[in-house]
């Protein structure tokens, strides 16, 4: 099985994003449990990041195309069965490996200056998030999209779920009209890597044209447009 991803983040004085985890059955997974030991051994946490380390070079150097279970295992001169016991599959690998990207958004939206972070305005904040997003998965895409092939995955991960809970944070302090959930998983959809690269890349369109877009889809379903 893949190694459960480190807790998330969650600040002091954000209760009700812990409530959101809650509701989505996100606590198990990201939340250990009072008293728990480390998910990981110091020996098998340094292994790990090692590996990591590697499955980085080769993506800088070739591409998520590159990174396979067995080039990994190559580049670090150990088995194959090493990898899968630290990471499960190759989709388990690329969620590992973009997990330090998402901890720098995460960082940004969750504790960081406005208009992302917190002291802004709700329906501020919302703008700021998408506009990050659009610019921060299209930055990373390759390993993105790689990563999202597994589509039950992506939804489910608890990076997802933590964009998700914060969407659905800021709309319900927006007092946003309507299922707040179903608002947020609309939103979600308009930012997922896939479809921006399609319209950036198939389409022509620019981020700047998305953000614009994001905007007033906000306005809208925040009730503010």
């Amino acid at each position: 099985m893949t190694e459960p991803l480190p807790p998330f983040p969650v600040p002091e004085g954000h209760d009700d994003l812990l409530d959101d985890l809650k509701k989505l059955n996100a606590l198990p997974e990201v939340v250990p449990a009072p008293g728990e030991p480390p998910r990981l051994r110091a020996d098998a946490a340094r292994n790990r990041t090692r590996l990591l380390e590697v499955a980085a070079r080769l993506a800088d150097e070739g591409g998520a195309a590159r990174l396979t279970m067995e080039a990994v295992a190559n580049a670090a001169q150990v088995g194959k069965g090493t990898v899968f016991r630290r990471f499960g599959d190759r989709t388990g690998l690329l969620i590992a490996l973009l997990d330090h990207h998402e901890r720098e958004l995460q960082a940004a939206f969750l504790t960081g200056p406005p208009p992302l972070g917190p002291d802004a305005p709700p329906v501020e904040r919302l703008r700021a998030f998408g506009a990050a997003v659009i610019r921060h998965d299209h930055a990373h895409r390759d390993l993105y999209l790689a990563a999202h092939a597994d589509a039950s995955r992506r939804h489910t991960s608890p990076a997802g779920l933590l964009r998700l809970s914060h969407l659905c944070m800021l709309l319900r302090r927006a007092e946003a009209p309507g299922d707040v959930e179903l608002l947020a998983q609309t939103l979600l959809g308009y930012l997922d890597v896939s479809l921006v690269d399609h319209l950036v890349a198939r389409r022509g369109m620019t981020l700047e044209r998305l953000e614009d877009g994001w905007t007033h889809l906000v306005g809208r379903l925040a009730g503010k447009g």
